[in-house]
């Protein structure tokens, strides 16, 4: 039979309360980080969970009916509307934005442009403009009645199409994104740029690449992994578009529905129709198609950069 010493012990023994100490100190590191992530995001998605399975009705006051108001949901014309919307919106305006993004910054990586700095800083400064400003900013100058294209039309006798009217609000909408958010993804493709090494550039002109030869077989596929971030952010954005559309609502009410997009259906819905529950049911799914489409794209970068 063997016999453990007694210092053998005492070793196995002062390990494992080492090892105890630094498990538990791991979890205070990020239990502050926890207890915030808790509140703040998982308590108010368990809420809406909660009301999304209670209806408010006139006689019997709140009471469960499960998954009724998804099912209303889905079968809500404004809600595919509103989405159909955005989807439009994230189909045309977000390869916009992300292409004038990705040019401006392969110009500034390329070291040809006199004033890059200038340059740089420009193209970001729209970005530090509250979306707020710029949307009021921007809706002041498309008035018909007021503002740029007012005066344009006054000055060369002209009838410039209305930029509120139904059919050009959205794109409308775009610029305002557009010219907010390129600088903020441009930001994140030339910082990409930055940390690729120059050997790869040298080695490529020795070799007899021409600079477009350089940007689609060097340039563009090392930073993928910044263009598959951006194109998930602006997805997210995108399905959340809610400011803009909200403070044009005032300068165009006859273009702008309260159920233009879904967020700002979601909000018509709890604050103007008291329908509490019936938002929640919208703001669940909207969550959900969003969370989807996201990763199907983080999918789908991912296959690509393997």
């Amino acid at each position: 039979m063997a016999v453990v010493s007694p210092a053998r012990g005492r070793g196995a023994a002062s390990a494992r309360r080492w090892h105890s100490r630094r498990r538990w100190a791991g979890w205070g590191f990020i239990g502050p980080f926890l207890v915030v992530f808790a509140l703040v995001f998982l308590a108010p998605i368990a809420y809406s969970l909660y009301l999304s399975l209670f209806r408010d009705q006139l006689i019997g006051g709140n009471r469960f009916v499960g998954l009724d108001n998804y099912r209303d949901a889905f079968g809500d014309p404004q809600f595919w509307s509103g989405l159909g919307r955005v989807a439009l919106f994230l189909a045309v305006q977000v390869p916009i934005m992300l292409g004038i993004a990705l040019l401006v910054a392969l110009a500034l990586d390329s070291g040809r442009l006199y004033g890059r700095d200038f340059f740089r800083i420009a193209i970001f400064l729209p970005y530090a403009v509250p979306a707020v400003v710029a949307t009021l900013m921007w809706g002041f100058m498309y008035g018909n009645r007021f503002g740029l294209v007012a005066n344009i039309n006054d000055k060369l006798g002209t009838q410039l199409p209305d930029p509120l009217s139904p059919d050009l609000v959205l794109a409308s909408i775009g610029n305002i994104t557009t010219w907010e958010f390129v600088g903020y993804n441009m930001l994140i493709f030339y910082a990409a740029l930055q940390v690729v090494p120059r050997a790869l550039y040298e080695a490529a002109e020795i070799d007899g690449a021409g600079q477009w030869r350089i940007i689609s077989a060097i340039k563009i596929p090392a930073i993928r992994g910044a263009l598959v971030i951006a194109t998930i952010f602006s997805v997210i954005g995108s399905f959340q578009l809610f400011n803009e559309p909200s403070i044009l609502k005032n300068l165009a009410p006859n273009a702008i529905t309260t159920y233009f997009t879904p967020n700002l259906y979601t909000f018509s819905l709890s604050f103007s129709g008291r329908q509490h529950n019936y938002a929640a049911t919208v703001a669940i799914v909207m969550g959900v198609l969003t969370m989807i489409i996201a990763y199907a794209v983080q999918l789908r970068g991912m296959r690509k950069e393997v």
